[in-house]
């Protein structure tokens, strides 16, 4: 990390300098609306002094980061076209990364001023869906390839279906816990304990679940929305610095090894279905080395691209041997052929053996290029840790009064902290980024409606309409602001 700016130009690393601090700003805003969902419950019920729960949160969301992978992170970069992830650090790639990440900061500030919990995780989606969708329109390429849209549609599904997951598994949770453990002291208020039973903590047992559940919701969306700031500063550190970040400078010599053994796997696997894949791969057409002067990624130049990669690790042990030009071909030649055989494995003909081989390959291909160094996790935790500090009061305020007609009991709140913690876990599990927000709200909306007091329409309302209304606005301010851009500076 202390070596980040030697060498380079004061230029270059002022950009360099502001593309990092607008990815943390993000992150930090972030923290005002997702990471303060994880401690809401636990304030409002008085579990927990604020000042403690966000320190513990923050070292959850640590941990989380630390400990989560990087599954969610690549998947959403992956959304991006191949032509921007494989030309990052020319200025359209810039302007790209400036670009949503401004779109996804502005729209975050404003629905925090408002004290609404708005989802993150869509206002990013959306602004790269919008930069992408531009940038085809800006080259004439077409619509159907400017987004990566299976990933698109999976990671929409997932952020569609799991708020309502956490409504009906919340509220059926509720109703489990008033059926069977109907303890008056576990279904009362905050409020009416105070005055009740003179006390202003829960319940032993009632705040231990409380505590344990909330750092477990911490800890789920460090490892889902931290990614999502980690693969951010990966494309800026790839965008204005390629030559120490286009591969992982850290990779040992098995590990380049199995890079350059998947390529000729991979060729092998071609050649081996030759007969369906010939003339989707142009195989054996041309003399197989020659790539055109302008870099592309098509799967035509599939084996002219092999050759080169094969070329260019012929005999290296430590990706430093390599000149940073070098590295940077390295690195389109391996997203290119991850992304043809990603296309190869959609083709009806091959068998499921074949798309199970195929993708197996494509993880041994991507090894070196999908990566970050620990520094870049320890600035994204400590973003969302500090951002929760700052900004938690609105959402809690929100979550614990405002969505329902009454407060929130003891139980209420672990029901939804419970199922935010399981849902968002799963969704780690299976690389797709959810909601924290939408997750948690729609869980605590879920227990007012099982323990019948209603919710306050105002405030859903609110919430909907943030949700409704986050996709399309972050898309078409990312939008303008790349087009803006281009058009001004590239």
């Amino acid at each position: 990390m202390f070596d980040l700016f030697a060498g380079l130009d004061w230029t270059v690393g002022l950009s360099l300098a502001l593309a990092l601090a607008f990815v943390l700003l993000f992150e930090f805003i972030n923290g005002f609306h997702d990471t303060a969902n994880a401690v809401a419950t636990v304030i409002y019920t008085k579990a927990m002094p604020p000042e403690l729960a966000v320190m513990l949160s923050g070292f959850f969301n640590f941990l989380g980061v630390v400990l989560g992978g990087l599954g969610v992170a690549y998947a959403i970069v992956h959304l991006l076209p191949v032509d921007l992830l494989i030309n990052v650090n020319t200025g359209r790639g810039l302007a790209m990364v400036f670009s949503l990440l401004a779109a996804a900061i502005l729209w975050n500030l404003g629905t925090w001023y408002f004290g609404l919990p708005a989802s993150s995780s869509h206002t990013l989606i959306g602004s790269i869906l919008g930069v992408g969708l531009t940038n085809a329109l800006i080259t004439h390429a077409s619509l159907v390839d400017s987004i990566n849209w299976k990933k698109a549609i999976d990671i929409g599904l997932s952020l569609l279906i799991s708020p309502i997951v956490g409504f009906v598994i919340a509220g059926l949770l509720l109703w489990l816990l008033k059926r069977y453990l109907p303890l008056a002291k576990m279904h009362k208020t905050p409020e009416s304990r105070r005055l009740l039973d003179g006390k202003k903590h829960p319940p032993f047992w009632n705040r231990l679940v409380l505590v344990l559940s909330a750092m477990g919701v911490s800890f789920a969306h460090g490892s889902n929305d931290g990614q999502k700031g980690i693969g951010l500063i990966m494309l800026v550190l790839i965008g204005i610095v390629p030559g120490k970040f286009v591969l992982d400078l850290d990779s040992t010599t098995y590990q380049i090894e199995r890079t350059r053994d998947a390529t000729v796997h991979l060729q092998q696997f071609y050649q081996r279905n030759a007969a369906s894949l010939t003339d989707y791969l142009a195989l054996g057409k041309g003399n197989g080395s020659d790539l055109p002067s302008r870099f592309k990624c098509e799967p035509t130049l599939t084996e002219p691209t092999i050759n080169a990669l094969l070329k260019s690790l012929d005999g290296v042990k430590d990706y430093r041997e390599l000149s940073p030009d070098t590295r940077t071909q390295v690195r389109r030649y391996l997203l290119c052929l991850d992304d043809t055989a990603k296309k190869v494995t959609k083709l009806p003909h091959l068998s499921s053996q074949d798309k199970s081989d195929l993708d197996k390959l494509r993880k041994d291909l991507t090894e070196t290029t999908e990566y970050a160094p620990f520094w870049v996790i320890i600035a994204v935790a400590l973003a969302l840790g500090v951002g929760t500090m700052v900004g938690w009061r609105r959402v809690v305020l929100t979550v614990g009064e405002k969505i329902g007609k009454q407060g929130m009991t003891y139980a209420q709140g672990m029901s939804a902290q419970i199922t935010a913690a399981i849902s968002i876990g799963m969704a780690n599990i299976l690389g797709l980024p959810v909601s924290t927000t939408h997750v948690l709200s729609s869980g605590v909306a879920g227990t007012m409606v099982a323990n019948r007091t209603g919710v306050q329409l105002s405030t859903v309302q609110k919430i909907l309409l943030a949700w409704v209304l986050t996709l399309p606005a972050s898309m078409a301010l990312a939008a303008g602001l790349f087009w803006l851009s281009v058009k001004l500076f590239v």
